[in-house]
C-alpha cells in the first residue's frame, strides 16, 4: 500500500509516520492484491484531541475511520481497529456474494471459519428498530437549525421553503452546521 501521510495543526516526525505506516500497513494483509490507490492517513490536533483519519479506496466501496482520543499513537490503533471491523464486513459480505456468482474475490478467504462467525454475528447488527412519519414542514436553514436545537438531535430533516426540497441540517464535530441538499 502507498501511503500519504499528512499533519494537521502538529509537528509530523519520522517516528509518528513510521509508527502509522507500518500499523495500517498490518491492514494489507487482508487482501489478495494490495490497494493500487494511494491510502490517505491524515493526523490532526483540535482542542488537544489527537484525530487520526483513514482513507483506503477500493475498487467498488470505500473504507474510511477516524478516531479521537488525547494519545496519537492511540488513536492510530484505534482507527486501525476500527478498519479491521469494517474489513472483516465487507470481507464476509463480498466473499459470500462472489463465491455464490463464481466470481474472483478481493479479499483473502478466512483460514478460521468460527472466527468468521463470530464476526458476521458481531457485526451485521443493522436491524431496523425504529421509523418515523412526519409532516415535513417549509421552512428556512435557521429555522431548522433552530429545531434541530430544540429536539437535541444532531440532525434535522425539513421542506426548505427556499428550494422547495427536502434537505437536511446536521452539527459537526467542530460545532458548526452544515446543509445537505440533493443534486
Amino acid at each position: 500500500m502507498n501511503f500519504t501521510i499528512r499533519g494537521q495543526n502538529l509537528l509530523l516526525t519520522d517516528a509518528l509516520k513510521d509508527y502509522a505506516a507500518k500499523k495500517i500497513g498490518r491492514l494489507e494483509r487482508y487482501f489478495e492484491a494490495a490497494p493500487t490507490s494511494d491510502v490517505t492517513v491524515t493526523l490532526s490536533v483540535l482542542k488537544n484531541m489527537q484525530t487520526v483519519e483513514v482513507t483506503i479506496p477500493l475498487p467498488g466501496t470505500m473504507l474510511r475511520a477516524e478516531v479521537r482520543s488525547e494519545d496519537m499513537y492511540a488513536s492510530i490503533d484505534l482507527v486501525t481497529e476500527k478498519l479491521e471491523r469494517q474489513i472483516r464486513k465487507h470481507k464476509t459480505k463480498a466473499n459470500r456474494k462472489f463465491r455464490q456468482d463464481g466470481i474472483r474475490t478481493l479479499f483473502k478467504e478466512s483460514y478460521d471459519s468460527s472466527t468468521a462467525v463470530r464476526y458476521l454475528d458481531e457485526e451485521e447488527d443493522s436491524e431496523l428498530v425504529r421509523t418515523k412519519r412526519f409532516n415535513l414542514k417549509p421552512m428556512d436553514v435557521e429555522e431548522a437549525i433552530l429545531q434541530m436545537n430544540m429536539v437535541g438531535h444532531s440532525f434535522f430533516v425539513f421542506a426548505n421553503s427556499d428550494s422547495k426540497e427536502v434537505n437536511v441540517v446536521y452539527r459537526r464535530n467542530d460545532g458548526k452546521y452544515g446543509l445537505i441538499e440533493p443534486d
